[in-house]
């Protein structure tokens, strides 16, 4: 029997295929991702900050510039009693009696001058808050206060005002009420410490003085000797 040929078998080779070229890496967040990002942050950052931080509308910012200050006493009360008690020298203390006028009791009882305790009447009102303050009262002065100030209302209420140092600036006292301290405008206080000094008595008109009338004198008149005659000489017998 004839043998069948056999076809030579081909031997595939292999080619190794070159590798591709690394493509770098796509970033995880893009630029438009970067800057959503950003304006989410900022708009949620502007939230927080309204809700604590709300925006004032042009009542609440004219009424918050124009703040009234705060004063120790109601200006509106009556003021019908002041004492100022020093921590050195007499006290004095004016009230206003049955007709509303005001007379001193202390340290003389006398007739005051209206127009000089009203107007220390009025500063009792007009004592501004500078600012209030804390710490030891030694470091004010007020553990043994310069004045002590007693106010009387006619609505039945007082109060007591220790008066203490004067602040470095010499623009206000330190001051004690309530068991709160605070810094008080300095002319008001010494409107009303100054009474010790010079209590409002009312000032008696000093009479006139009376010319007294000149005496004319009289001058005396002196009488003139008459001359006398000379007797004639009589002859020598």
């Amino acid at each position: 029997m004839a043998r069948k040929a056999t076809k030579p078998t081909k031997t595939r080779t292999k080619r190794t295929r070159e590798a591709a070229p690394a493509q770098p890496a796509k970033p995880v967040f893009r630029l438009g991702t970067w800057i959503t990002l950003i304006v989410f942050a900022a708009v949620l950052g502007a939230a927080i900050y309204l809700n604590y931080n709300p925006i004032q509308t042009d009542e609440e910012a004219e009424a918050a510039s124009t703040s009234e200050p705060a004063f120790l006493f109601d200006s509106t009360s009556l003021v019908t009693s002041i004492e100022v008690k020093p921590a050195e020298g007499e006290t004095v203390r004016l009230e206003r009696d049955e007709e509303n006028a005001w007379v001193l009791t202390q340290p003389d009882e006398s007739e005051a001058d209206q127009g000089l305790a009203e107007a220390a009447a009025s500063q009792v009102g007009a004592l501004l808050i500078t600012s209030e303050i804390e710490g030891e009262p030694e470091v004010f002065g007020l553990d043994q206060p310069a004045f002590v100030i007693t106010v009387e209302f006619e609505d039945g209420t007082s109060g007591v005002l220790e008066v203490g140092s004067v602040t470095p600036t010499n623009s206000g006292y330190y001051v004690r009420m309530d068991d709160k301290m605070y810094i008080v405008s300095l002319d008001g206080i010494e409107a009303l410490t100054n009474l010790v000094s010079s209590p409002p008595y009312l000032a008696t008109a000093t009479p006139e003085a009376t010319e007294e009338p000149t005496s004319t004198s009289t001058p005396t008149l002196i009488p003139t000797a008459e001359a006398t005659a000379t007797p004639e000489a009589t002859p020598t017998p």
